[in-house]
Protein backbone atom coordinates (compact mmCIF):
# COMPACT_ATOMS: atom_id res chain seq x y z
CA UNK A 1 0.00 0.00 0.00
CA UNK A 2 1.38 3.43 -0.97
CA UNK A 3 0.94 5.92 1.87
CA UNK A 4 0.29 9.49 0.72
CA UNK A 5 0.32 12.89 2.43
CA UNK A 6 -1.67 15.71 0.76
CA UNK A 7 -0.72 19.33 1.50
CA UNK A 8 -3.11 21.83 -0.09
CA UNK A 9 -4.50 25.01 1.44
CA UNK A 10 -7.89 24.88 -0.32
CA UNK A 11 -9.96 22.44 1.73
CA UNK A 12 -12.31 21.45 -1.09
CA UNK A 13 -9.43 20.68 -3.46
CA UNK A 14 -7.50 18.81 -0.75
CA UNK A 15 -10.49 16.66 0.17
CA UNK A 16 -11.31 15.93 -3.47
CA UNK A 17 -7.76 14.78 -4.18
CA UNK A 18 -7.77 12.60 -1.06
CA UNK A 19 -11.09 10.97 -1.93
CA UNK A 20 -10.07 10.26 -5.51
CA UNK A 21 -6.75 8.77 -4.43
CA UNK A 22 -8.43 6.60 -1.81
CA UNK A 23 -10.45 4.98 -4.60
CA UNK A 24 -7.22 3.48 -5.90
CA UNK A 25 -6.71 -0.10 -4.63
CA UNK A 26 -3.07 0.42 -3.66
CA UNK A 27 -3.08 4.05 -2.42
CA UNK A 28 -4.13 5.37 0.99
CA UNK A 29 -4.07 9.02 2.05
CA UNK A 30 -2.67 8.97 5.57
CA UNK A 31 -2.46 12.73 6.21
CA UNK A 32 -4.04 15.97 4.98
CA UNK A 33 -2.70 19.41 5.90
CA UNK A 34 -3.62 22.92 4.82
CA UNK A 35 -0.39 24.72 5.71
CA UNK A 36 3.17 24.36 4.53
CA UNK A 37 4.55 24.56 8.06
CA UNK A 38 2.43 21.54 9.08
CA UNK A 39 3.93 19.22 6.47
CA UNK A 40 7.02 18.02 8.33
CA UNK A 41 5.23 17.25 11.61
CA UNK A 42 2.47 15.36 9.78
CA UNK A 43 5.07 13.43 7.79
CA UNK A 44 6.95 12.44 10.94
CA UNK A 45 3.72 11.17 12.48
CA UNK A 46 2.38 9.24 9.49
CA UNK A 47 5.56 8.27 7.55
CA UNK A 48 4.14 8.69 4.01
CA UNK A 49 5.81 7.14 0.99
CA UNK A 50 4.78 10.09 -1.18
CA UNK A 51 3.92 13.71 -0.31
CA UNK A 52 1.85 15.86 -2.64
CA UNK A 53 2.63 19.53 -2.07
CA UNK A 54 0.94 22.64 -3.36
CA UNK A 55 3.32 25.60 -3.79
CA UNK A 56 1.53 28.60 -2.33
CA UNK A 57 0.36 27.75 1.18
CA UNK A 58 0.23 29.74 4.41
CA UNK A 59 3.07 29.29 6.87
CA UNK A 60 5.57 27.97 4.34
CA UNK A 61 5.66 27.40 0.61
CA UNK A 62 5.55 23.91 -0.84
CA UNK A 63 9.07 24.44 -2.22
CA UNK A 64 10.36 25.18 1.29
CA UNK A 65 8.48 22.19 2.70
CA UNK A 66 10.01 20.06 -0.05
CA UNK A 67 13.52 20.94 1.12
CA UNK A 68 12.59 20.13 4.74
CA UNK A 69 11.08 16.79 3.77
CA UNK A 70 13.98 15.71 1.58
CA UNK A 71 16.36 16.51 4.45
CA UNK A 72 14.39 14.97 7.32
CA UNK A 73 12.74 12.04 5.49
CA UNK A 74 14.83 11.30 2.40
CA UNK A 75 12.86 8.14 1.59
CA UNK A 76 9.65 10.16 1.14
CA UNK A 77 9.10 11.03 -2.51
CA UNK A 78 7.66 14.47 -3.19
CA UNK A 79 5.38 15.56 -6.03
CA UNK A 80 4.58 19.23 -6.53
CA UNK A 81 0.95 19.71 -7.62
CA UNK A 82 0.17 23.33 -8.45
CA UNK A 83 -1.82 25.77 -10.55
CA UNK A 84 1.36 27.75 -11.30
CA UNK A 85 2.98 26.75 -14.56
CA UNK A 86 6.13 28.75 -13.86
CA UNK A 87 9.43 27.49 -15.19
CA UNK A 88 11.36 28.80 -12.20
CA UNK A 89 9.18 26.82 -9.79
CA UNK A 90 9.79 23.66 -11.83
CA UNK A 91 13.54 24.22 -11.88
CA UNK A 92 13.71 24.88 -8.14
CA UNK A 93 11.52 21.87 -7.34
CA UNK A 94 13.55 19.44 -9.42
CA UNK A 95 16.85 20.86 -8.11
CA UNK A 96 15.57 20.24 -4.57
CA UNK A 97 14.84 16.59 -5.29
CA UNK A 98 11.16 16.50 -6.28
CA UNK A 99 9.99 13.34 -8.03
CA UNK A 100 7.55 15.27 -10.17
CA UNK A 101 5.90 18.55 -11.03
CA UNK A 102 2.24 18.40 -12.07
CA UNK A 103 -0.45 20.95 -12.79
CA UNK A 104 -3.89 20.82 -11.20
CA UNK A 105 -5.38 20.91 -14.70
CA UNK A 106 -4.02 17.40 -15.26
CA UNK A 107 -6.46 14.47 -14.88
CA UNK A 108 -6.35 12.35 -11.72
CA UNK A 109 -4.92 9.48 -13.78
CA UNK A 110 -1.80 11.58 -14.36
CA UNK A 111 -1.43 12.04 -10.62
CA UNK A 112 -1.88 8.36 -9.76
CA UNK A 113 0.57 7.45 -12.51
CA UNK A 114 3.08 9.96 -11.12
CA UNK A 115 2.71 8.43 -7.64
CA UNK A 116 3.47 4.97 -9.00
CA UNK A 117 6.36 6.31 -11.07
CA UNK A 118 7.79 8.06 -8.02
CA UNK A 119 7.70 4.79 -6.10
CA UNK A 120 9.61 3.21 -8.98
CA UNK A 121 12.27 5.91 -8.76
CA UNK A 122 11.09 7.75 -11.87
CA UNK A 123 10.21 11.41 -12.38
CA UNK A 124 7.10 12.96 -13.92
CA UNK A 125 7.00 16.52 -15.27
CA UNK A 126 4.19 18.29 -17.10
CA UNK A 127 5.37 18.07 -20.74
CA UNK A 128 4.41 21.62 -21.69
CA UNK A 129 6.28 23.04 -18.75
CA UNK A 130 9.29 20.83 -19.41
CA UNK A 131 9.47 22.17 -22.97
CA UNK A 132 9.16 25.75 -21.72
CA UNK A 133 12.00 25.15 -19.25
CA UNK A 134 14.30 24.15 -22.10
CA UNK A 135 13.52 27.38 -23.94
CA UNK A 136 13.59 29.63 -20.87
CA UNK A 137 16.81 28.39 -19.33
CA UNK A 138 17.85 28.82 -15.71
CA UNK A 139 17.28 31.89 -13.56
CA UNK A 140 19.89 34.59 -14.28
CA UNK A 141 19.71 35.82 -10.69
CA UNK A 142 22.40 35.00 -8.17
CA UNK A 143 21.32 33.82 -4.71
CA UNK A 144 22.07 37.28 -3.26
CA UNK A 145 20.18 39.12 -6.01
CA UNK A 146 17.19 36.86 -5.42
CA UNK A 147 17.40 37.47 -1.66
CA UNK A 148 17.44 41.25 -2.18
CA UNK A 149 14.42 41.07 -4.51
CA UNK A 150 12.54 38.91 -2.00
CA UNK A 151 12.96 41.66 0.59
CA UNK A 152 12.02 44.30 -1.99
CA UNK A 153 8.83 42.32 -2.69
CA UNK A 154 7.93 42.70 0.98
CA UNK A 155 8.11 46.49 0.57
CA UNK A 156 11.39 47.07 2.40
CA UNK A 157 13.44 50.15 1.50
CA UNK A 158 17.07 49.82 0.39
CA UNK A 159 18.21 50.88 3.86
CA UNK A 160 16.01 48.26 5.52
CA UNK A 161 17.24 45.55 3.14
CA UNK A 162 20.83 46.59 3.85
CA UNK A 163 20.28 46.31 7.59
CA UNK A 164 18.67 42.87 7.30
CA UNK A 165 21.41 41.47 5.03
CA UNK A 166 24.34 43.33 6.66
CA UNK A 167 25.16 45.15 3.44
CA UNK A 168 25.92 48.78 2.66
CA UNK A 169 23.11 50.70 1.03
CA UNK A 170 25.28 51.16 -2.05
CA UNK A 171 25.83 47.41 -2.35
CA UNK A 172 22.10 46.77 -2.04
CA UNK A 173 21.44 49.35 -4.76
CA UNK A 174 24.00 47.60 -6.97
CA UNK A 175 22.34 44.20 -6.48
CA UNK A 176 18.96 45.67 -7.40
CA UNK A 177 20.44 47.49 -10.41
CA UNK A 178 22.11 44.33 -11.73
CA UNK A 179 18.93 42.30 -11.19
CA UNK A 180 16.95 44.93 -13.10
CA UNK A 181 19.41 44.76 -15.99
CA UNK A 182 19.30 40.97 -16.11
CA UNK A 183 15.49 40.96 -16.11
CA UNK A 184 15.09 43.86 -18.53
CA UNK A 185 13.16 45.82 -15.88
CA UNK A 186 12.86 49.60 -15.59
CA UNK A 187 12.24 49.63 -11.84
CA UNK A 188 12.73 47.37 -8.88
CA UNK A 189 8.95 46.86 -8.72
CA UNK A 190 8.98 45.63 -12.31
CA UNK A 191 12.00 43.43 -11.57
CA UNK A 192 10.10 41.79 -8.70
CA UNK A 193 7.04 41.30 -10.91
CA UNK A 194 9.06 39.70 -13.73
CA UNK A 195 10.94 37.41 -11.34
CA UNK A 196 7.65 36.37 -9.69
CA UNK A 197 6.03 35.58 -13.04
CA UNK A 198 9.01 33.42 -13.98
CA UNK A 199 8.89 31.61 -10.63
CA UNK A 200 12.38 32.78 -9.69
CA UNK A 201 11.36 34.23 -6.31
Amino acid sequence: MIRVLVAEDQAMVRQAIARLLNLEPDIRVVAEVGRGDEVLEAAHKTQPDVALLDIEMPGMSGLEALVQLRTALPDCRVLIVTTFSRVGYLQRAMASGASGFLLKDDPIETLTSAIHRAMAGERTVDPGLAAAALVEGASPLTAREREVLLHARRGLTNDEISNKLYLSTGTTRNYISVAMQKLGARSRTEAVKIAEEKGWL
